[in-house]
């Protein structure tokens, strides 16, 4: 094994460790999956019944334009918990242990975002399944649908450092949902999850076209249920990219100063 291998092999063996305590932590509490089980099924049911008539005339039409939609907001807010979690762990001094082990100084980290693919698979499971018994369906077929959980996962997992960054920053986990939530509602209510872009103002138009939720939800949407999907999953891919680009080196660095 070379030299370069070593440290990655490491960070990888104790960020499996680690992740593993973090899902320990999830069982013994399972109140902490509330925001991404029954939260996402109370939205779901309120847009559709309170607005789907109003907004689109046909509440089983909506519920087919607005699951795909809803799934993706329900990622980006679930990550919110993550950034509280962490910060939480620091002002009771775990992350002080961490630091008398001999172990990587990014594994606690990429530990707790690994254990968070439990926390998305759960949206997407619950979403699915409560959407089903609503009236949703799948009109694309089994492997699409395989593949829209996968890319929301993925995604999901990208986005998280952003809250990750903001639990090493802020002084509180109350501060952390505080910042994230006026970061998340702008971006999933500016965005097409629950109406056409084309029925906005020109100046919110412009704003939803760069938004990282658009392409999200019109690939979650083509897969699920139908439009195109190629174009949309490569600016998607890019955004992930790009979130990993900037938001892990900063929260690296934060947790750095911080722990």
């Amino acid at each position: 094994m070379t030299t370069m291998t070593q440290p990655l092999s490491r960070t990888i063996r104790h960020s499996a460790a680690l992740a593993k305590r973090s899902l320990i932590k999830t069982m013994r509490t399972p109140e902490a999956l509330i925001d991404v089980t029954i939260q996402p099924v109370i939205f779901l049911l309120l847009f559709t019944y309170l607005f789907g008539g109003a907004i689109a005339g046909d509440r089983h039409a909506y519920l087919q334009f607005l699951l795909p939609g809803m799934l993706a907001q329900s990622l980006a807010m679930g990550g919110v918990a993550l950034g509280q979690n962490l910060n939480a762990d620091i002002e009771k001094g775990v992350f002080d242990r961490f630091r008398s082990l001999p172990i990587s100084r990014a594994a606690p980290l990429v530990g707790a975002v690994l254990a968070d693919v439990v926390r998305y698979l759960s949206v997407c499971v619950v979403m699915l399944l409560f959407g089903t018994i609503m009236g949703f369906r799948v009109e694309t077929g089994f492997w699409p649908a395989v593949a829209a959980v996968a890319l929301s996962i993925g995604f999901g997992l990208c986005f998280c450092w952003i809250s990750v960054w903001v639990g090493m920053m802020v002084r509180t986990s109350g501060a952390v949902q505080g910042v994230m939530f006026l970061l998340v509602l702008p971006l999933t209510f500016g965005s097409p999850v629950f109406v056409a872009t084309e029925t906005l103002p020109g100046w919110l138009q412009a704003f939803v076209s760069v938004n990282p939720i658009t392409p999200l939800v019109k690939t979650i949407r083509g897969l699920l249920v139908e439009g195109p999907v190629a174009g949309p999953l490569s600016t998607t891919l890019l955004y992930m990219a790009g979130l990993l680009v900037i938001f892990v080196p900063l929260a690296l660095r934060a947790y750095s100063r911080r722990a």
